[in-house]
């Protein structure tokens, strides 16, 4: 069995492919897989040249803690028929990915999972996670005296605002943990989903009181109001977004789709259960490829050293790491110490966000402490003041 990288001219291959090992048929004008990379796809070939699996990765961008911005291969488009399942080949394209990340300086890879119990295999952990909120309108009294951003509310189509859309976005991503970039061609191809895609939607864009963009929300209202995503530049603006989409006179409930896990909308209605939580699903898995690099790249919020001893199953590879924290910045080298705390790479990429805090994963079963002070100090170090979310779908 070959695996192979795919050049332009196997686009449609790809696709057909993809689509086969999922049992479904691509929908005409679907753009959702314009924006692939195809110097980074990889084709599975039988002997006799038929594709049996596919694979590929995107150029992201991710924000770390600190917010900054670093180079991150998203992984997509991972499929096999079922003719060829359990032969390794999903192994195979997974060790090929890794090696072409590492090729390109990549020190970290990002995935969503369709299938959660798939990517720990490989060193994935989950990172962040995602819910929706659902509020009847004649339960959406505010209690909260936040008070709303100054500036207008306008509301547009999204066939008149795309560019502002897309800067909007790119200035929340780049201060948000855990957000992915949305290169220029997704939006100019209409490749994904709502708001990046063409499809109808009305947009109440936020303007502050200079008239600069400093926020939206993508919505369609069919009785229920649904609500792709909110954008914010703070908390002020997020509010004001909120309190314009729970007033609209029409709409018999609101539901916001793609919540981070300290949304504080509950917080802010006079009925703290009138916003039902619903669909918590794990969304962005981190890999870390070079430990080192990795946690010396993000900020951290106290100061400490740790010891952490981190083994890689999937690559065969094991690492003993001093990190020492000074004024927010991290430096880590191999050492010889003893060990702080003894971890999977799957699980430190959970961590790495500040998403999941190292003592539950000691609880869970899955860290190892050395002394009974290890724990607390990797959660005081991993804490981040915000909990990293990722709205983007790939």
């Amino acid at each position: 069995m070959e695996i192979r990288t795919t050049t332009e001219h196997d686009r449609d291959t790809f696709v057909d492919t993809l689509f086969a090992a999922f049992g479904r048929i691509p929908a005409e004008g679907d753009r959702v897989w314009s924006a692939l990379e195809m110097d980074r796809g990889l084709l599975a070939v039988t002997p006799e040249g038929r594709p049996v699996g596919t694979a590929a990765a995107y150029s992201f961008e991710l924000t770390l803690p600190g917010e900054v911005v670093v180079p991150a291969g998203g992984v997509t488009a991972v499929g096999v028929l079922p003719s060829h399942r359990r032969r390794g080949l999903l192994t195979a394209m997974m060790r090929h990915q890794l090696a072409d990340a590492r090729a390109r300086g990549e020190f970290l890879s990002v995935l969503l999972a369709s299938e959660a119990v798939i990517y720990r295999r490989f060193g994935y952990g989950p990172a962040t996670t995602t819910h929706r909120l659902t509020v009847q309108r004649n339960q959406a009294a505010p209690r909260s005296t936040a008070v709303p951003a100054e500036g207008s509310i306008e509301v547009l189509r999204r066939a008149e605002c795309g560019e502002l859309l897309e800067d909007v976005y790119d200035r929340y991503r780049r201060a948000r943990p855990g957000a992915l970039s949305r290169p220029h061609r997704w939006w100019a191809a209409g490749a994904g989903q709502p708001p990046i895609s063409a499809a109808p939607r009305y947009v109440a864009l936020h303007r502050d009181p200079g008239g600069v963009p400093d926020g939206y929300a993508t919505y369609l209202l069919d009785g229920t109001l649904t609500v792709d995503e909110t954008i914010a530049a703070d908390d002020a603006v997020a509010t004001a977004l909120a309190r314009f989409l729970l007033d609209h006179d029409l709409a018999t409930r609101v539901v916001f789709k793609q919540c981070p896990p300290d949304h504080p909308l509950r917080w802010q209605l006079a009925d703290f259960r009138a916003a039902e939580v619903s669909d918590e699903t794990d969304w962005l898995w981190v890999r870390l490829l070079d430990v080192p690099r990795a946690l010396t790249a993000r900020a951290w919020s106290a100061d400490g050293d740790l010891v952490l001893d981190v083994e890689d199953p999937f690559l065969g590879e094991h690492g003993r790491y001093l990190l020492t924290v000074r004024d927010g910045k991290g430096e880590c080298v191999p050492t010889d110490r003893a060990p702080d705390l003894s971890l999977d790479v799957t699980d430190l990429g959970s961590v790495y966000l500040g998403g999941v805090a190292p003592s539950t994963l000691v609880r869970a079963g899955h860290v190892r402490v050395h002394h009974a002070d290890a724990a607390a100090l990797a959660d005081t170090l991993f804490r981040t003041e915000r909990a990293p979310h990722c709205l983007h779908w790939f």
